[in-house]
């Protein structure tokens, strides 16, 4: 099996396209950190004057005065000062700039990957866990490039400095004593670095699973509330709660101990440049301008090593973000669009299925060898027990998922050689299950059809009996139906899922228990509608009531996974089968 690449390496390597911004935003933090290290070079000029005064390094170039070269320090310092205030500003706006263009493009790379996929992918995932991979996971990467990423750059340029410094102006024996602790700091940090990685990317699972948790929670509040079950979902979240504090914790006790230990590792390196130092500038092996210099220097550099600890920290967390980001983005899209295309105003809509079967992951088969033709134009209808498998057909003509074996044809063109779009604008869904998002009753309406005008949309509505109670609600099709209709009863969202059916105007329409929400009344209204939408247009009509597609052209039962009887709704009654049974326990014969 092959081992994946670190996540740093998949974040570099998804960086390619970033590549300008990065070296730009690299090039002003280090210009940045060595206009920044200038301070002691100048602390230390201006010793060397004190104590050189015609002699000092300023003066050898040809400025002897002691208060001209004070003066003249003094404009190097103010120029150093500008231009080092003038790239931070750059670096900042560079890098925030980088993160945020990152964070977009990549929180939009991965929704747009996420909707290729096949829905068995989202059976098998939580929209929690999958929140909190398109907002908390990509958001660390973008606080990591904020601030972490420059860090690293400078911290690492400033040792370079000191290191080059120091060789140029101690002995030798001093300098490695002064240095002897960055190895270590380096190793140590390592060692925390590896050691911290697992804990991290158990912290981003627990609160994945916790994102979960709530995500679920929210969407099903009815439920809770009307079982009473507040105090138990309270400590079903108080347990995944805990789960991710017990899992910050411990990486917190990791975390919290690496400064300490840093500390020390410092300490023991400017003590002995301290020491060594003084003891070399007070017998003349080094100036004490030099010696000022490294003091400081070294001051500026070890202890922001220091800071390593939230670096590394930082850097872990991003790095445990990215691999759950990039986990997503490497998920393989399994149904991929075909190549032929098919106009809308070409779609004549016939329809074959020859021997299909299907299976889901779990290998259960759900249709077993089943052949259906339905001519264009017609209206068919599928009836049969719960678990028969009459939604999945519906699932396999729109290629939500695809056939185990078997072909499925559009005008005599396999569904896998469509290019997917053109496929599933031909074909108009109103399903059992009716999805409404927050916004307005009009925007429902024409969602898929973005471009209708008013009174495309509003004929629509009339078609589908929904006008009427649309007009009476507060500001009628301006109306907000909140998150899922949840402002709306379950009837009015089902008409309002018919006329956006309605309004796509397909050539292709598959009523999916279209009509089990409503009442008598609307459901006699909205087959007198669907009598009139499905002239001229094929139509698959999936229903539990009987009496909603008695007008079919043919009826097909079906039976675990299987066709075991077609016909008209006179033809069935006269088999004295399933159909006919199922007949009379709803029209009260039996």
């Amino acid at each position: 099996m092959t081992a994946k690449p670190h996540p740093l390496g998949r974040l570099l390597n998804y960086g390619r396209q970033y590549r300008q911004q990065i070296w730009q935003a690299s090039a002003f933090s280090i210009i940045n950190t060595i206009l920044d290290l200038a301070p002691p070079w100048l602390v230390g000029v201006a010793v060397d004057i004190l104590v050189q005064q015609q002699n000092s390094s300023i003066a050898k170039f040809g400025v002897k005065d002691v208060v001209q070269q004070f003066l003249v320090l003094s404009i190097v310092t103010v120029i150093i000062w500008v231009f080092e205030s003038l790239s931070q500003y750059i670096y900042d706006r560079l890098w925030r700039n980088l993160a945020q263009n990152i964070q977009h493009n990549l929180r939009l790379e991965a929704y747009n990957h996420l909707q290729e996929l096949e829905l068995a992918y989202f059976e098998d995932s939580s929209t929690g866990g999958l929140m909190s991979i398109l907002n908390d996971d990509i958001n660390q990467l973008e606080d990591f490039l904020n601030g972490g990423a420059n860090e690293i750059i400078q911290i690492t340029t400033s040792l370079i400095i000191l290191i080059g410094g120091a060789l140029l102006m101690l002995p030798l024996s001093i300098t490695i004593a002064a240095m002897l602790p960055m190895p270590f700091i380096v190793w140590g940090s390592l060692i925390y670095q590896n050691r911290l990685e697992s804990r991290y990317a158990d912290v981003r699972d627990k609160v994945g699973n916790l994102s979960a948790r709530l995500a679920n929670n929210i969407s099903g509040i009815t439920t809770i509330k009307s079982y009473t079950a507040e105090d138990y979902e309270n400590g079903r979240l108080r347990a995944e709660s805990d789960a991710y504090r017990k899992s910050n914790t411990k990486a917190i006790a990791l975390s919290a101990a690496f400064i300490p230990v840093i500390r020390m590792l410092v300490l023991a390196g400017f003590t002995a440049l301290l020491f060594m130092g003084g003891v070399a500038a007070y017998q003349g092996r080094i100036s004490i301008g030099n010696y000022s210099v490294l003091l400081v220097l070294v001051q500026r550099l070890l202890w922001p090593l220091v800071s390593l600890g939230e670096i590394f920290d930082h850097y872990q967390r991003a790095m445990a973000s990215t691999n759950r980001v990039m986990n997503l983005l490497d998920t393989p899209i399994n149904i991929t669009t075909g190549h032929i295309r098919l106009p809308i105003g070409k779609v004549r809509g016939e329809i074959n299925l020859e021997h299909v079967t299907f299976a889901y992951n779990s290998g259960e088969v759900i249709i077993s060898n089943l052949s259906l033709h339905i001519p264009a134009g017609k209206t068919i209808a599928i009836v049969g027990a719960t678990g028969s498998g009459k939604s999945t057909l519906v699932k396999l003509l729109l290629r939500l998922y695809d056939i185990t074996s078997g072909h499925i044809t559009i005008d005599e063109i396999d569904i896998k050689e469509l290019d997917l779009y053109d496929l599933r604008r031909s074909i108009g869904l109103v399903s059992q299950d009716v999805f409404l998002f927050h916004g307005t009753v009009a925007e429902n309406i024409a969602y898929g059809s973005f471009d209708a005008k008013e009174d495309e949309i509003i004929k629509a509505a009339k078609i589908a009996e929904a006008h009427d109670f649309i007009m009476r609600l507060p500001q009628k099709y301006e109306t907000i139906v909140g998150e899922r209709g949840q402002k709306l009863s379950g009837g009015q969202r089902q008409r309002i899922a018919i006329a956006r059916a309605v309004l796509k105007n397909p050539p292709i329409l598959i009523l999916d228990e279209a009509t089990s929400a409503v009442d008598n009344e609307t459901e006699a209204a909205i087959q007198r509608s669907l009598e009139r939408i499905t002239i001229n247009r094929t139509t698959i009509a999936i229903a539990h009531r009987l009496s909603t597609i008695r007008g079919a052209d043919c009826i097909y039962v079906m039976e675990r996974g299987k066709l075991v009887e077609s016909g008209t709704h006179e033809e069935l009654l006269h088999k004295n089968g399933i159909y006919t049974n199922l007949w009379s326990v709803q029209s009260g014969l039996s």
